[in-house]
């Protein structure tokens, strides 16, 4: 696990402590499901729409900058496996700019539904399996820490890949914290 580059955990007493990247994608996910479900009941409600925009453009960032990278360090055909996958995240995006511009949900629904599908049966295993507890619970800080830096708002042209996503991403997630600011824009479920 040492082609991610990850830096050491700070002394805890002895063991690992957190919540390793598949906890923190899965919670994520659950999130997602339940806000895909809330705008199919209710197409038009533009509040849950935003919602699901900025948690889906934070989530996509955070597996962008360290789910991808650690599946191509650690799994056996990895390339390909992150390579299918930013494809997938690059039209997911496309369509998250589409729902906020036409309001149209049900492909956006329906490509959450299959992108939480596709990690919870393939990735998530395939990290489980190969990477040890400690560098899981790595994982899962830095994208707890890389979700709240990034942008709310789909960019489907910016750099996927690190390290450029690591700069692009927290730079854009300012302007668009800003423009949620001044719009006031419903960015996080727990205030709908």
């Amino acid at each position: 696990m040492s082609e991610v580059n990850l830096p050491p955990l700070p002394p805890v007493g002895g063991e690992t402590s957190g919540r390793s990247i598949v906890d923190v994608l899965g919670e994520q996910h659950r999130e997602l499901l339940a806000l895909a479900d809330r705008l199919t009941g209710d197409p038009d409600d533009s509040r849950v729409a935003s919602v699901l925009v900025a948690t889906l453009s934070r989530h996509l960032s955070a597996e962008e900058q360290y789910l991808y990278p650690a599946i191509r360090a650690v799994v056996p055909g990895g390339d390909a496996i992150a390579d299918r996958e930013l494809a997938e995240d690059r039209e997911l995006l496309l369509l998250m700019a589409g729902l906020e511009s036409d309001g149209t949900a049900g492909p956006v629904v329906e490509a959450v539904r299959r992108h939480v599908a596709a990690d919870a049966e393939e990735l998530f295993p395939l990290l489980e399996q190969m990477v040890p507890a400690e560098d899981m619970i790595r994982l899962g800080n830095r994208v707890e820490t890389a979700e709240e830096a990034a942008p709310t708002r789909p960019h489907p042209r910016t750099p996927s890949t690190p390290p450029w996503n690591k700069v692009v991403d927290p730079a854009l997630g300012v302007i668009d914290k800003i423009r949620d600011m001044v719009t006031a824009r419903t960015t996080y479920a727990r205030d709908l």
